[in-house]
């Protein structure tokens, strides 16, 4: 349903190297690149990163976040690792949440910007 996804930054070359080594961890890679933009993705640029000069950190109580798919519980462990080696910072560690409907294995991390990004995967187990 959703084709691709853009967030603002600050700084792009700060945020590029943040998101490089983050959805690395997801297969994600830098396809694009552009004066004011950076493009990741597998195939195709599915999440962008967007320069916004002067732009405000997001508040936390935006209520804002993206949510990726992660193939792993490990993979998600690798997300939230490499966003907190990147200069992010945790907003939920990589763990089990159990929900009523279905039981996911999710992390949640903050960019240098204030982007809430969240990795989850669905356990079989």
């Amino acid at each position: 349903m959703i084709d691709h996804i853009s967030v603002g930054v600050a700084d792009l070359e700060r945020a590029a190297r943040f998101y490089e080594m983050t959805l690395a961890t997801l297969g994600l890679s830098r396809l694009v690149t552009r004066p004011a933009t950076v493009g990741f993705g597998k195939n195709y640029p599915e999440f962008w990163i967007n320069l916004r000069a002067g732009m405000a950190p997001v508040a936390p109580e935006s209520g804002t976040h993206i949510c990726l798919r992660a193939k792993s519980t490990g993979d998600v462990d690798a997300f939230h690792a490499a966003a907190l080696n990147a200069g992010g910072r945790s907003d939920g560690a990589p763990g089990l949440r159990p929900h009523d409907r279905v039981k996911y294995y999710a992390a949640f991390v903050v960019d240098p910007d204030g982007n809430r990004i969240e990795a989850v995967t669905f356990p079989s187990e």
